[in-house]
């Protein structure tokens, strides 16, 4: 009870929702995945995750199903990781950014300006480097099933163009709860203020925040550009979606459902991965259209502007890790 008295009402719900269903709740034998996650449904990630479904369906020829919860039915991302570590649902779709909460060596994602493109990105995610810190998440009760592209993270604002590091002085910037976020957007010059991202609309509406970043997907289907009506396509991060299982779910699987799992999962990757780039198209044209003002600005005075945030990191863990990626 006291537990109870602790959670979060959203949690409470969520709990609720799944009672009486175990992870691997079977009905005739069959193995129901339960997954939540933030997004809309129109949104790449949330049909990936439907495709993934379906697949698992057909490989397993019936065995196994998935149910998804979208748009925080369950709760904020960082409470569904908690959720899987206590075995009360079984997946979920988070940001990197977040599971450095739970996973330190996450926070490789939130550093600034790491990556050249995204072939080099790619490249990282599929290195071993990449597979190490999915491997890494499976000490905090975890399973790391797969990364899904989530484009690199721009700003938007809703008084004003962001042309320079200079224009973000003094500006209240929603950023994702993770302290590696926050000094970043601190090292460009603005006020990091970390807000959930179902009450981000009201916040930029209300004043609350001046603006917020993140993809163009995101910014378009989450219906920001309505009241942020500058997007400044600096590209500081590109965080991965991190796929996740509850650990004590995957173990629960025999190996030909792990197996299962695995295959779907890597096919819904390919699928995610072309559904993102028609996204990000039609998002910016969809803005554009409605008068949203993009600007393209010079990167150059934004990667000088977190040199000091990268020096600040040599020496360490997450240092040497940065000079394995550029050297990749």
């Amino acid at each position: 009870m006291k537990l109870l008295k602790t959670l979060p009402l959203v949690v409470l719900t969520g709990l609720f929702l799944l009672a009486g269903c175990s992870d691997n709740a079977a009905s005739d034998d069959k193995v129901v995945l339960r997954l939540g996650h933030t997004l809309d449904t129109q949104h790449s990630v949330h049909k990936a995750m439907v495709f993934f479904g379906e697949r698992l369906a057909v490989l397993s020829n019936g065995e196994m199903d998935v149910k998804i919860y979208p748009g925080s039915q369950l709760g904020t991302e960082r409470e569904m990781i908690e959720l899987l570590q206590i075995g009360s649902l079984s997946m979920t779709k988070v940001s990197a950014s977040p599971l450095e909460g739970f996973a330190p060596a996450m926070k490789i994602f939130s550093i600034p300006y790491i990556f050249r493109d995204n072939d080099h990105y790619w490249t990282v995610l599929n290195s071993s480097v990449g597979k190490d810190l999915l491997t890494g998440v499976e000490d905090f009760k975890l399973k790391g099933l797969a990364y899904y592209d989530a484009g690199s993270r721009s700003f938007y604002t809703n008084d004003k163009p962001i042309h320079s590091p200079a224009d973000l002085a003094g500006m209240k910037i929603r950023v994702l709860n993770s302290p590696t976020a926050v000094q970043t957007v601190r090292e460009l010059g603005a006020a990091a203020t970390p807000v959930s991202w179902g009450e981000l609309y009201t916040a930029l509406q209300q004043g609350v925040v001046d603006g917020a970043e993140n993809n163009p997907p995101s910014y378009y289907l989450s219906r920001h550009y309505e009241i942020a009506r500058y997007y400044s396509l600096d590209e500081h991060t590109s965080v991965p979606d991190v796929m996740l299982m509850s650990l004590r779910t995957w173990e629960n699987l025999n190996p030909q459902q792990q197996q299962w799992v695995a295959t779907a999962m890597a096919e819904s990757v390919v699928f995610q991965r072309e559904a993102w780039q028609a996204s990000t198209k039609e998002s910016l044209e969809k803005v554009i259209a409605d008068g949203v003002e993009v600007i393209y600005p010079d990167k150059g005075p934004f990667v000088e502007a977190v040199k000091p945030f990268h020096d600040s990191l040599r020496g360490t863990e997450i240092g040497a890790l940065i000079e394995q990626i550029k050297a990749m």
